[in-house]
C-alpha cells in the first residue's frame, strides 16, 4: 500500500514558478516509476512527466518540454515538480501516481494516487 500526498500548489502570474512536492508513504515508493497528471476544467486527466525508480529516465509531455522537471529523493520518499514559465493553460489539478506496471505514460497503468493539488496561473 502506498499514500501519496502533494503539495505546493497554488496562485500564481504568468511567467512564474511553483514547485510541487509528492510525499509517499510505503516501502514501493523508491522501486516505482512515478508520474504528474493534471487535470484542466472541462478536460481530460493528462499526463505531465514520468520518471523511474532510479531517476535516470524521464518523460514530459510536448506541452511541458523546457519548462518543467521532474526529479525525486528517494531517501526521503518524495518526488517533485519544478514548474517555470507558467501559462495560463498550465492552470489545473495536479496529481502524483505510482504506477503498478514499471515504467508507463499511460494514467491507467497508475494503481496509487495522491489528492491532487490546485495550480492556478493568471494572465
Amino acid at each position: 500500500q502506498v499514500q501519496l500526498v502533494e503539495s505546493g500548489g497554488g496562485l500564481v502570474q504568468a511567467g512564474g514558478s511553483l514547485r510541487l512536492s509528492c510525499a509517499a508513504s510505503g516501502r514501493r515508493f523508491s522501486r516505482s516509476t512515478m508520474g504528474w497528471f493534471r487535470r484542466a476544467p472541462g478536460k481530460e486527466r493528462d499526463v505531465v512527466a514520468v520518471i523511474d525508480w532510479s531517476g535516470v529516465s524521464t518523460y514530459y509531455a510536448d506541452s511541458v518540454k523546457g519548462r518543467f522537471t521532474i526529479s525525486r529523493d528517494n531517501a526521503k520518499n518524495t518526488a517533485y515538480l519544478q514548474m517555470n514559465s507558467l501559462k495560463p493553460e498550465d492552470t489545473a489539478v495536479y496529481y502524483c501516481a505510482t504506477s503498478g506496471s514499471g515504467w508507463s505514460i499511460r494514467s491507467e497503468t497508475y494503481n496509487y494516487w495522491g489528492p491532487g493539488t490546485q495550480v492556478t496561473v493568471s494572465s
